[in-house]
């Protein structure tokens, strides 16, 4: 036997086969021969390791070390390096880590039918002996009758791993009990459904497995002839199954008498041309004979009457690899695993929109949340999670609300959906869950053999409403078609497939309902896939609908003026909000695909402020215009001047209304002005802003609080309609003992204080409680104001913090500590002082319906903090008390206002309201999008058509350049070093220059021109 000191196994399953794993592995077996060390190291190509996205990928034994993404040129360095001079190549690891077992992706599986899978040679069957191969066959031959195997099968609870579950050992029963000296055992190697490949990785990867499990499966019921029923789409699969057959005869574990048991057992391949529903099993057998692969109504069942009438026990590759570990290890060691019902593990094979893509096996049990999470590793990019698919066409969406179910066949029964053979296709908010059950539904129309009427039309019909909806022209109605058709599908068809249709679609209207009615009623894709309801995609996910395309198309020609025109045709606030937006457009970026989103908002700022610096002629041309507008009589008064209040008086006050802005600070603004810090948001760019706006010919009411100096009822008899724009001006208590002693602040009043230039008395060290923009804001305003240490303790993980990421990178590149897990539990006093902070570790707990993990306390690991100041931040709520008690607005939960979301009016005739009052604490520019609504709906109430505006806007869309769609590294703007801005507000974040904005507004793809 030959001694190696190193063992490097290649992955060679079909997905690094496509990535170039055969020339990595060419690659290292010339370079070990150039430094002499071929002949010390054995070189394995295995079958599929699992994580698919990181191929062409090796792992080097002894020493587990685990390199990702490699080329032929990191082969070099690694040969050189790590197996010449014993040097690991830590740019090539995955996770940093230098021991395959602590890599989470890993680390968090329990494998029973992938055991070998990425371990053996799968064309080596001394591989699969030398790991217990064979051993359970020659067990079952040796020492147990049938009825005995099928018991130990029963007892195990294994049950079928390619549908509804049903199980194992009961179907062999049944077949072993039918009369008759024929019999079959056939392997369902089909595996049609989108995204699938369990199967196939384990033929490709362990097929001896597979032939074992079917030996003891035909010993078992008395068969002596099994075949294997596999898709022509797997062409390595079907080599590596046919070599491990020839091998399997060659050693005497296939053929006549094996281990001289007098027991005689064959298996013969048949391929299929790739239907779908040749995934039925009645279906499958009418292929194997030669006929058309066309279900049939059961009774009777293939136990009984199957492959040519005779008994017939068919698995599929999952369960049957599952047979020969539960023969060999005991059934009470295979119940140790799993669930009481669902008892064992399952291989998913994890797509779509996950970091870590590829095949995972789990136990039973596991929560979606974790097989997401903790296995594959989370949403790329920073996006959201949204829903996931599981059972392919077959099955249905859990939604974000669900991450805490477990992954069994009764727990997703209930949810509408079901297990299958284990596709588990991941979705972030960038999916449109109508455009994914037209998807699913294309490809049953498609795959369906059209026997039976309601499967071959029935479907067709959902589809064309399904398109129509896609495309716009959908109709009141539609909604309750799409369901009675569906479980009219399912009630009818004849095979389990044409039943299960339907069920992709039902399950997103049942979960995303208001998607399907947004596409009806609103014409409106929120996730920019249905490309005939939207423009281009940033402009789509604009809340307020800002022509995005057309403005940097503007910058292109460095007509700025006419690119802030653009803007404030939707948005007022072209300057404030290229500072302060959350930017929703970038998220949605097509240019994000290939390198970077365009730097929307930078070109935004860029242009706003260009128009601040020729400021006497923004005004004059405001003035001019409005000389030009005829007054039409009509009062509105607008109570707060944040951006949602100042933006419908803007589209009013253009509209020839009379506008009152009524405010009960001294300052005009509201949360933009009294929570903003100056170093993200300079007040000479806002006051110019709201200055422009005021040009309109607005009047200003300030210090006036309306339920206090004036009542609402009066505003609603004086005027012709009124807008309730208020934001969310109290901070939520702390609930915690000694938060009312006199160095505890809100963040919300500590931050208005600073912003309204009254004197702040704060400690040298300071501790912020939350996570959200206005503790990240009061943490970095606490340091600009001398404090020596400031700490921001947060319960959830960093990367569950609410405020924006930049904003957090920047808190911390100015020494703020970010204590995560974290929470207070009491605020310790001295003479009346606080003098420290006693805090409780917390760890991650359940998910909830955000998709965030729920924090939990950690017993006894409370400690205490040395601090003088506290500011808390743990949210915010609306200040409408007087409000409520003057005029009796109906509140909605969360204890905001109430209003038809049509119209934006409350429950008093001629009150409208919209921005935090109506959505809580919300972004700028979502307020702005209210605000922009709240002014059409008035128009319209009060018998304008100045509204139609909105979407009547003849455009011209053309090319000004030609589109760049080769890789373009994004330009951000200069940032001021840490060391320099920490203790001023000078603005950190500076404006791009003429050359950068216009380098970066070539960036854009241009979507809107079709």
């Amino acid at each position: 036997m030959e001694i190696y000191r190193n063992h490097v196994l290649v992955c060679g399953g079909g997905g690094c086969v496509s990535s170039g794993c055969e020339e990595v592995a060419k690659t290292l077996q010339e370079e070990m021969k150039k430094y002499g060390i071929d002949k010390e190291i054995k070189v394995v190509i295995t079958g599929c390791m699992g994580p698919c996205a990181l191929g062409p990928m090796m792992i080097v034994y002894p020493d587990g070390i685990f390199y990702k993404k490699l080329t032929p040129d990191d082969v070099r360095e690694i040969v050189e390096k790590h197996l010449y001079q014993g040097n690991v190549v830590e740019r090539l690891l995955f996770e940093g880590e230098n021991d395959v077992n602590n890599i989470s992706f890993f680390s968090n599986q329990v494998k029973i039918a992938l055991r070998n899978v990425g371990i053996v040679d799968p064309n080596n069957i001394e591989h699969y002996i030398a790991r217990d191969g064979y051993f359970a066959l020659a067990r079952v031959l040796g020492e147990m009758e049938p009825a005995q195997v099928i018991r130990h099968i029963k007892e195990s609870g294994l049950r079928g791993r390619g549908g509804a579950g049903f199980p194992t050992g009961l179907k062999w029963e049944l077949a072993a009990r039918s009369a008759g000296p024929v019999k079959y055992v056939v392997c369902n190697a089909d595996e049609g459904d989108p995204g699938a490949y369990m199967d196939r990785s384990i033929i490709e990867g362990d097929p001896h497995s597979l032939i074992e499990g079917m030996i003891i499966g035909g010993y078992a019921i008395g068969a002596n002839k099994g075949f294997v029923y596999i898709r022509a789409e797997y062409p390595l699969a079907v080599e590596h199954l046919d070599l491990a057959i020839r091998q399997a005869r060659e050693k005497g574990f296939l053929g006549g008498n094996i281990f001289d048991s007098g027991f005689s057992f064959d298996i013969e391949i048949r391929v299929g041309a790739g239907a779908f529903v040749c995934g039925e099993e009645t279906a499958l057998l009418r292929s194997i004979e030669g006929e058309r692969g066309e279900p049939r109504p059961k009774p009777p069942f293939p136990a009984d009457r199957g492959l040519w009438q005779k008994p017939t026990v068919i698995n599929n590759v999952e369960t049957w690899a599952n047979v020969p570990p539960i023969i060999l290890n005991g059934t009470e060691w295979f119940k140790s695993v799993g669930t009481a019902k669902s008892p064992g593990t399952k291989v998913f094979a994890l797509a779509g929109k996950i970091e870590n893509s590829g095949l995972v096996e789990v136990p039973m049990g596991a929560t979606l949340g974790e097989v997401i999470f903790e296995v594959g590793g989370g949403i790329p990019k920073g996006k959201k999670f949204k829903a996931a698919q599981t059972g392919g066409p077959s099955g249905g969406c859990i939604p974000i609300q669900y991450l805490n179910v477990p992954m069994d066949y009764e727990s997703l029964t209930e949810l509408g959906t079901i297990m299958g053979s284990g596709g588990l296709i991941v979705m972030d908010e960038d999916t449109c869950m109508v455009d994914l059950a037209k998807f699913f539904l294309e490809f049953v129309q498609e795959e369906s053999c059209g026997k039976c009427v309601p499967c071959r039309v029935g479907t067709k019909r959902m589809l064309e409403i399904l398109e129509n909806i896609t495309r716009g022209k959908g109709q009141p109605g539609d909604i309750e078609k799409l369901e009675k058709l569906g479980k009219h599908i399912k009630d009818t068809a004849l095979c389990g497939l044409g039943q299960t249709a339907p069920n992709p679609v039902l399950s997103t209207i049942c979960y995303f309902r208001e998607e399907y009615e947004e596409h009806i009623k609103n014409k409106y894709c929120r996730a920019s896939v249905c490309a005939s309801l939207f423009v281009s995609p940033c402009q789509n996910s604009c809340p307020a609908g800002i022509d995005v395309p057309r403005y940097i198309e503007a910058v292109q020609r460095k007509a700025y003026a006419d690119a802030v025109d653009i803007i404030r045709e939707d948005n007022p606030f072209p300057s404030v909000c290229g500072r302060v937006c959350n930017h929703p457009c970038e998220r949605r970026c097509q240019r994000g695909q290939l390198d970077a989103p365009v730097g929307i908002r930078y070109i935004k700022r860029f242009a706003g402020d260009y128009e601040l610096a020729n400021w006497e002629k923004s005004i004059k041309r405001v003035q001019k215009k409005m000389a030009g507008v005829t007054p039409n009589g009509k009062k509105v008064a607008v109570v707060g001047s944040g951006p949602a209040g100042l933006t419908v008086a803007y589209f009013l006050a253009k509209w020839g209304y009379k506008v009152m802005v009524i405010e009960e600070q001294p300052v005009l603004g509201g949360m933009l002005a009294l929570t903003i810090p100056a170093y993200r948001l300079p007040r000479d760019i806002l006051n110019k802003e709201i200055e422009w706006i005021l040009a309109h010919g607005i009047d200003v009411m300030l210090n006036t609080s309306v339920g206090k100096d004036i009542s609402l009822s009066s505003l609603v008899k004086e005027y012709d309609a009124v807008f309730v724009g208020i934001g969310c001006h109290k901070d939520s208590p702390l609930d915690v003992p000694g938060e009312d002693l006199p160095e505890v602040y809100s963040a919300l009043s500590f931050l208005k204080d600073v912003c309204l230039g009254h004197e702040v008395q704060i400690g040298k060290r300071v501790a912020v409680i939350g996570g959200g923009n206005s503790a990240i804001d009061a943490a970095r305003v606490a340091k600009r104001l001398g404090a020596r240490e400031v700490s921001i303790i947060y319960r959830r993980n960093r990367e569950d913090m609410p405020a924006e990421k930049s904003e957090i990178e920047d808190a911390a590149n100015e020494g703020i500590e970010i204590h995560c897990l974290t929470t207070p539990v009491r605020v310790i006093e001295e003479n009346g002082h606080v003098v420290g902070l006693e805090c409780i570790r917390l760890e991650p707990g359940q998910y909830d319906k955000s998709g965030r993990r729920t924090p939990v306390p950690v017993e006894g690991s409370n400690f205490v903090v040395e601090i003088d100041t506290v500011i808390t931040a743990v949210g915010l709520f609306q200040d409408i008390e007087n409000l409520v008690v003057d005029d009796e607005i109906t509140l909605g939960s969360g204890k905001v206002i109430e209003v038809d979301k049509e119209s934006m009016m409350t429950s008093i005739p001629g009150v409208f309201a919209g921005g935090d009052c109506v959505r809580g604490p919300e972004t700028v520019i979502s307020a702005i999008a209210d605000g922009r609504k709240a002014a059409q709906t008035i128009d319209r109430y009060l018998g304008g058509k100045n509204y139609e505006s909105f979407d009547k806007r003849q455009i011209k869309r053309e090319l000004y350049q030609p589109v760049i769609e080769g890789e373009r590294e994004r330009i951000n703007p200069t940032i001021l070093p840490p060391e320099q801005r920490k203790f001023n507000f000078d603005e950190v974040e500076a404006t791009l220059t003429e050359k950068e904005v216009q380098y970066e507004a070539s960036r854009c793809l241009r979507c809107d021109v079709k």
